[in-house]
Order: C-alpha cells, then sequence, then structure tokens
C-alpha cells in the first residue's frame, strides 16, 4: 500500500519541488493551493500525511486544521 500525502501551499513552485522529491520516492502526491481545496481534498483522499502551508490566503492554515479536524470526527 503506497503512502499518500497531501500537500497544500499555494506557491506553486514548493509544491512542485516538494511533490517531485516525494513521488521519486514512491509517495502518492495530492495538491491544493487554498484552504478551502485542502479541506475538500483531505476529505475526498484521505491522505496519510499532510504538509500544510500555515500562511494560506482567505482560510489559513490553522483554519483548515480545525476544519478538517472537526469534519473527520
Amino acid at each position: 500500500m503506497t503512502t499518500s500525502i497531501l500537500i497544500v501551499d499555494d506557491e506553486r513552485g514548493i509544491r512542485n519541488l516538494i511533490s517531485a522529491y516525494l513521488r521519486k520516492e514512491g509517495y502518492e502526491i495530492f495538491e491544493a493551493d487554498d484552504g478551502e481545496k485542502a479541506v475538500k481534498a483531505a476529505h475526498a483522499f484521505k491522505p496519510d500525511l499532510i504538509i500544510l502551508d500555515i500562511m494560506l490566503p482567505g482560510m489559513n492554515g490553522l483554519e483548515v486544521l480545525t476544519q478538517i479536524r472537526r469534519e473527520s470526527n
């Protein structure tokens, strides 16, 4: 079973860099560029790990984390 990782960052270059390294190591990667997409992706894909930028436009990373935790229970 492949470990899945959700990368959340509003900067495409950072997402691309992290994704490239992790894909090379065999991880399944999902990406989101804002908080709303991150929450939807977390529920849709159920990743094993989320790499989450705190300073996102709109809904910041802490709000994303709070919402994911609340909706997961």
